[in-house]
């Protein structure tokens, strides 16, 4: 026979001396026939005698399953005390963890229903009182809570691209080994830890799945301050949202299952890339230093016919669609290649990546030096973007996964400090072009995103450095003062040549 789930109650009280006796006692005994099932009750600090109802209850006889109750010496909040009991959970290898309120908001009957959905797969299960109309004012709640309730429930559901009838319901079950794959510990120990651990979940793509329950409202106290608390919630529903978008970062956010690849490919004709295809002649021979997943260089191929050498950054992670042999690390130096043979050369979006991005610009000059017609198409991020400087009014200057300020960046640039990175390295700029931002990679290709970018595109006319996302520079090597001096010795040598012919004409 297969053995049982184990199956965690975990009730969180506060002040519960009057209800707690209560709760426990409504706790289905048949749950032991499909489920290894212990309670477990934290008493965040209570001023009554919460703790003692409930120590009395776990030494007496009168419940079928084993119970253990803690007290917090110090109050740690809902979101910390539920943190607690799954940590809990987690520690002592239970399956499920089943959550209650010591304030018998929540029907206990309804356990053996809410497990069910754990035999097909669910990582949580959550009561919703919003699924059957009309229930929820029929169990006594508040007109005002119930208004808040389903207004809040629209906006998360608008942000996060979910489906859920409620955010706010406390009656929840989760599976341990969901939990084990996402920061709960990171979350607010307030009342919108339990909207944070909903983003959570949907993050990682880990299955919800409502169900119906009843809606009781008694006598009990409310600890919960509405205002702050719809505050919170919409501003953590922005914030995953703004993440989604490489606008902003929060660690605890940070849970989705695959990682996503650094580049995606940028085909709209404001890209760098696009841009590069525009301008490098027909039938050049490319290389291309740094390139992800090759698409620019299969681009080049079929649109210009040009002959390109591909040569990729470790792919941290990410996929890559460049054979390994092909895999270079540009920290240690450049790839030892007949650098004459190219026309142009192409860095985009990689000197962001280098620990010492001025030594390779010097390195990639000597490389081109002895080659006149090469020039090479650099880009990186413009971390003095509007968007960047606006958010820095609010003290966030926060690293992502996605855009200018990406995790893996290593050196951020304006178009002051690239210009001047550039010419000190010792190459002539021949062009400098302002970069819109990726709306349609963000936002999808909509009216929307159009909108964003042709506007963009104006203002960048006003101001370049505030209204680029990313600098898109064209370069020429200058002549090194070895390669000069060469020059002359060999201008010298002819000259001498032609002088000692031209003698013995005469």
């Amino acid at each position: 026979m297969a053995a049982k789930s184990r199956l965690l109650i975990f009730i969180v009280a506060y002040n519960a001396e009057k209800t707690l006796g209560s709760v426990l006692g409504r706790i289905p005994s048949g749950l032991l026939e499909g489920y290894e099932t212990e309670i477990l009750v934290i008493d965040d600090g209570s001023n009554d005698a919460t703790f003692d109802l409930g120590h009395r209850a776990s030494v007496s006889d009168g419940l079928p399953f084993p119970v253990c109750v803690l007290r917090n010496p110090v109050n740690q909040g809902y979101g910390g005390n539920q943190k607690l009991g799954y940590h809990y959970a987690i520690q002592e290898g239970f399956d499920l963890v089943a959550l209650l309120h010591g304030d018998g908001q929540y029907a206990p009957e309804c356990l053996p229903d809410l497990l069910a959905p754990f035999r097909d797969g669910a990582a949580a299960v959550f009561g919703s009182r919003m699924m059957k109309p009309g229930e929820a004012r029929r169990g006594g709640m508040p007109l005002y809570k119930f208004a808040g309730n389903r207004i809040l429930t629209w906006i998360e559901n608008k942000l996060l691209n979910a489906h859920l009838s409620e955010f706010h319901s406390g009656y929840r079950i989760y599976s341990t080994r969901a939990l084990s794959r996402i920061p709960f510990d990171r979350n607010s120990n307030n009342f919108h830890f339990d909207t944070e651990i909903i983003i959570q979940l949907l993050t990682a793509r880990l299955p919800i799945v409502e169900l119906p329950i009843p809606t009781f409202y008694g006598d009990e106290i409310c600890y919960v301050n509405g205002v702050p608390y719809a505050f919170n919630v919409v501003v953590a529903a922005m914030k995953a949202r703004m993440q989604t978008l490489g606008v902003l970062y929060d660690r605890k956010f940070d849970c989705a299952p695959i990682q996503i690849p650094k580049y995606a490919a940028k085909r709209n004709s404001d890209s760098p890339q696009a841009l590069c295809v525009s301008r490098v002649p027909e039938g050049s021979r490319v290389l291309d230093l740094g390139c992800d997943g090759g698409d620019l260089g299969a681009r080049l191929r079929e649109e210009k016919g040009c002959v390109v050498d591909e040569w990729a950054l470790p792919p941290d992670g990410a996929e890559s669609g460049v054979d390994e042999a092909l895999l270079h690390d540009l920290n240690t130096g450049l790839p030892d290649l007949d650098w004459n043979r190219y026309d142009r050369v192409l860095l985009l979006d990689v000197i962001e990546h280098l620990n010492r991005p001025e030594e390779f610009l010097d390195s990639l000059r000597r490389a081109l030096a002895l080659n006149p017609k090469a020039e090479v198409m650099i880009s990186t991020a413009n971390v003095a973007f509007f968007i960047t400087r606006f958010m820095m009014l609010f003290g966030q200057f926060n690293y992502g996964k996605r855009g200018i300020l990406d995790l893996t960046h290593r050196r951020l640039f304006t178009f002051g400090s690239f210009r001047r990175a550039v010419t000190q390295a010792g190459f002539d700029i021949l062009e400098t072009r302002g970069v819109p931002g990726p709306y349609p990679l963000a936002l999808g290709d909509n009216w929307l995103s159009r909108a964003l970018l042709g506007v963009n595109r104006l203002l960048i006319h006003v101001s370049k450095g505030l209204f680029s996302y990313q600098i898109l520079l064209r370069i020429k090597p200058r002549p090194t003062l070895a390669s000069l001096l060469r020059s002359a010795m060999d201008e010298s040598v002819v000259r001498r040549a032609k002088s000692h012919a031209a003698g013995l004409s005469r």
